[in-house]
């Protein structure tokens, strides 16, 4: 049997970790304020730790309190969604993905989603951490790799990762303007954790220069702003930049391009959940993607 705390007390925890005060837990869950910070002293002595720091102006969370606030959130949303998955009217389907991959490709289709499903509902998991399908909810996970991702896991590809460079226009066409790889020595190179520049400058100039002056970024698509706000040469997919280029707020100043062994996949259970929805979320993934023909023309 398992040794769970007292659900109000856990209500009352996650309410006030979430606004840091008792107040606020309070008019949320339709309780007094007395009663919150009794169920919240309760849940400590249960637990004979320190979840929270008192203060005049509200609450701060002790470290213990902020390693378990995560967990107990993550219990509370996946029993909502499980108990909204029962309902006929709308189904939910969690996708994990990178920050990256979100922001730059796939948010901004989520309105077409949206249209064309309006009885599936999107729930966007972004993180760099990989999903555990049994434990966090996710039904379908977008992930940078090669195959195979674990096993009981189907991965179909979505499309593989071309890698370009890209800047401002005006950055193209400045000073020191780019019309060739060896243009780059001028300019600030904008990394991300992958850390391709050497490889790529070494694929496009047969070298590389370790004086060339860089910036890291934790994120791909911080790098990727970093170049629309004109302050250096960004590396990134192409399809994470693609609206970017085609409407003129970035620009490719070099015509090569590297294709990694890498490339992006829909990976999940190979005995999903909600077989039938997660097979349409992931057709229609499939299908955002642009069919080249024979003669090289996008459709």
């Amino acid at each position: 049997m398992r040794e769970m705390p007292p659900l109000n007390s856990l209500k009352a925890f996650e309410a006030s970790g979430r606004h840091l005060k008792f107040s606020r837990a309070a008019e949320e869950l339709g309780v007094t304020q007395g009663a919150i910070a009794q169920h919240v002293r309760a849940l400590e002595a249960l637990l004979k730790i320190k979840l929270f720091e008192r203060r005049a102006r509200g609450l701060s969370l002790t470290d213990e309190g902020r390693r378990y606030l995560p967990p107990v959130r993550r219990a509370f949303d996946l029993i909502a969604e499980a108990t909204e998955n029962l309902s006929p009217r709308e189904a939910v389907v969690t996708i994990s993905t990178t920050p990256s991959f979100a922001t730059k490709w796939l948010v901004p289709r989520l309105g077409a989603f949206a249209q064309e499903h309006p009885d599936i509902r999107i729930r966007l998991d972004a993180s760099n951490t990989l999903s555990n399908f049994q434990t966090d909810g996710v039904d379908i996970a977008i992930r940078l790799g090669t195959p195979p991702f674990g096993p009981g896991l189907v991965a179909e590809p979505l499309f593989a990762s071309e890698v370009i460079a890209v800047c401002h226009p005006d950055l193209c066409k400045g000073q020191y303007p780019i019309s060739a790889p060896q243009d780059l020595c001028h300019h600030v190179l904008l990394e991300d954790t992958h850390g391709r520049w050497p490889l790529f400058l070494e694929k496009a100039l047969g070298g590389t220069s370790s004086e060339m002056r860089r910036i890291t970024f934790s994120q791909t698509s911080l790098a990727i702003d970093a170049a629309l706000a004109g302050q250096g040469v960004a590396l990134t997919n192409r399809a994470f930049v693609d609206a970017d280029l085609k409407a003129n707020r970035l620009c490719q100043p070099v015509p090569f391009s590297m294709v990694t062994e890498e490339g992006f996949y829909t990976v999940a259970p190979r005995a999903p959940r909600n077989p039938t929805i997660v097979s349409d979320v992931r057709q229609w993934l499939v299908r955002q993607i642009p069919h080249v023909s024979s003669d090289g023309s996008a459709s």
